[in-house]
C-alpha cells in the first residue's frame, strides 16, 4: 500500500480522545477525530495504533469523521451492540506508525489510496457520566 505525497484535501484538526463510561461494565475507547475543511473528499476507513475502523459522519457535519476503537477494560459482564460500521479490527497494520500517526483511506478515480497524518492532538479523557434514576418526589 503506497502512501500519497500530497494532501486529497484541506485538513482541519485532527485529535483522538479516549473514554470510559461511568458505569462499570460499560466499556471504553478511544475515537478519533479527523476534520476536513473542504467538502471535496469521502474518508473511508482509519489505519490508527495497530487497528483499523472505519469512518464516520454525523448528519449534521459531513466534514468530521471518527473512528471508533473499542477497548477491552471496563467490559466485564456487558454486551455490546455490535454496529459493523462502528467495529474496529485489531491487526497488523500494513503501516510503520508512530503513536501520534494515522493512515486514512478514500476512493479517488476508483481506486482506493492511502494518506498518513502526523501531529494527531491526543485531548483529556471523557470519563462520560452514570446513568441515574430519576428523583421521585
Amino acid at each position: 500500500m503506497k502512501l500519497e505525497k500530497e494532501a486529497p484535501t484541506i485538513f482541519g484538526e485532527v485529535y483522538c480522545q479516549s473514554w470510559v463510561a461511568g458505569v462499570k461494565g460499560g466499556g471504553s475507547g478511544t475515537n478519533i477525530f479527523i476534520e476536513t475543511l473542504k467538502d471535496d473528499i469521502v474518508l473511508d476507513s482509519v489505519y490508527f495504533r495497530g487497528k483499523t475502523s472505519k469512518l464516520t459522519t454525523k448528519p449534521t457535519n459531513k466534514q468530521l469523521f471518527i473512528g471508533r476503537f473499542l477497548s477491552t477494560s471496563n467490559t466485564e459482564k456487558f454486551n455490546f451492540k455490535e454496529n459493523t460500521d462502528d467495529k474496529a479490527i485489531d491487526g497488523n497494520s500494513p503501516f510503520e506508525l508512530e503513536n501520534n500517526e494515522c493512515v486514512v483511506s478514500y476512493i479517488k478515480d476508483g481506486k482506493t489510496r492511502y494518506y498518513k497524518l502526523s501531529n494527531i492532538i491526543e485531548r483529556q479523557t471523557d470519563a462520560l457520566p452514570m446513568s441515574t434514576p430519576p428523583i421521585k418526589n
